[in-house]
């Protein structure tokens, strides 16, 4: 097993390298980089995304900030026309396009390497503050949602396995696959206009986490506000995201049920319910169990995204649609990097997890 740890490690600075390069390089031929940016900014033609979405004013980028490489062309730029050229030339220098696009990857990669993400373009902080900054609430979505999902997907999968074919399973099928087949945003939608004031009740909060006066709430006060205020986001995350592990629960208990240990058990004479729950449901939920790790890393950094957007909720989802509106490239891709390898490590922990659960698994004699 050390053997196998040893070498998913090497592997992942290849790939790591890999996805950030084809994002720099497809991100370099997008128009309407840095630089282009700051000139709308000063002829007043640019709203920043932080600005459609919460009426804020972004900064200008101050003249002593540290250049980060990032994308962009280096060429004409679109708006620059009645601009001093001089004033153009600081600007590409200041963010670092006066060199070439390979150079700019290379010094890039060569920070990130030592977990120096810079600072952002468009903000006085940096870009590891910034996402300290808004990691609680993109967690406390990924937790709720995980849980809630395989709260409810298990317990309906094995359902749905053990009345196969029944009127529960074609019924509960049925909205299996409009979950699946909806994305989680417009549940989102669906939500704000059904209970958050959109047309018909105004149960809920339709923005943020907290109300404006949490800090004077009491604790209990405390707990039922942010309660208030995530019931909807989570709700529509959840609804959008236990169709396929519902179906993945339900066709591993089925898989167990026809094995050869199942017919033994049952005529050794023990009762069904012992036979279900006291060996088929253990071996059925490995590949649950196992898959814990990427779906909470999948929930946390990829569902959350357009939730974060839809309900104004200031995490690490919203963060980056402003980074990508704004072209932020520091805060961009220094996420790009961190969460992408976020996401190489925890699919190692989920090999290792099917190791724990079950110790029969040998991935060094698989590979071999």
């Amino acid at each position: 097993m050390v053997a196998y740890i040893f070498r998913r490690l090497i592997l992942v600075l290849p790939t790591l390298a890999g996805i950030m390069a084809l994002n720099f390089f497809v991100i370099s031929l997008a128009p309407g980089g840095p630089v282009e940016q700051v000139l709308a900014r000063v002829q007043g033609t640019d709203v920043s995304a932080t600005e459609r979405f919460s009426g804020g004013e972004g900064r200008e980028v101050s003249s002593n900030q540290k250049p980060m490489p990032g994308s962009g062309t280096t060429g004409k730029y679109h708006g620059a026309r009645g601009i001093d050229p001089e004033f153009i030339r600081e600007l590409e220098v200041r963010f670092g396009f006066d060199k070439p696009a390979h150079e700019r990857f290379f010094h890039m990669i060569g920070n990130f390497l030592r977990f120096d993400f810079g600072e952002s373009f468009f903000r006085d902080v940096s870009v590891v503050s910034l996402v300290v900054e808004k990691m609680p609430v993109s967690i406390s979505l990924g937790v709720w949602t995980t849980l809630l999902v395989y709260l409810v997907s298990i317990p309906l999968g094995v359902a749905k396995a053990v009345r196969n074919g029944s009127r529960f399973d074609l019924w509960s099928s049925t909205a299996v696959i409009i979950g699946n087949a909806v994305p989680g945003f417009l549940f989102a939608i669906l939500l704000i206009v059904v209970f958050a004031g959109g047309r018909y009740l105004d149960w809920f909060p339709l923005r943020g986490l907290v109300s404006d006066d949490f800090d004077q709430l009491s604790l209990w006060g405390k707990i039922l506000d942010y309660l208030w205020h995530i019931t909807l986001p989570v709700l529509s995350m959840v609804i959008g995201g236990f169709a396929s592990l519902t179906m993945l629960t339900k066709n591993s208990f089925l898989d167990q049920i026809h094995q050869q240990y199942v017919t033994t058990a049952r005529a050794k004479g023990l009762a069904e319910r012992q036979v279900l729950y006291g060996h088929v449901f253990r071996n059925a939920m490995l590949i649950v169990i196992a898959g814990f790790p990427g779906a909470f890393v999948g929930m946390l950094f990829t569902g959350a995204l357009l939730t974060e957007v839809i309900f104004s909720l200031d995490g690490v989802g919203l963060l980056g649609f402003e980074a990508a509106i704004n072209r932020d490239y520091p805060v961009m891709f220094g996420t790009l990097y961190f969460f992408t390898l976020l996401g190489l490590l925890m699919k190692l922990v989920e090999d290792l997890t099917y190791v724990f659960v079950d110790p029969r698994i040998d991935f060094e004699s698989r590979d071999s």
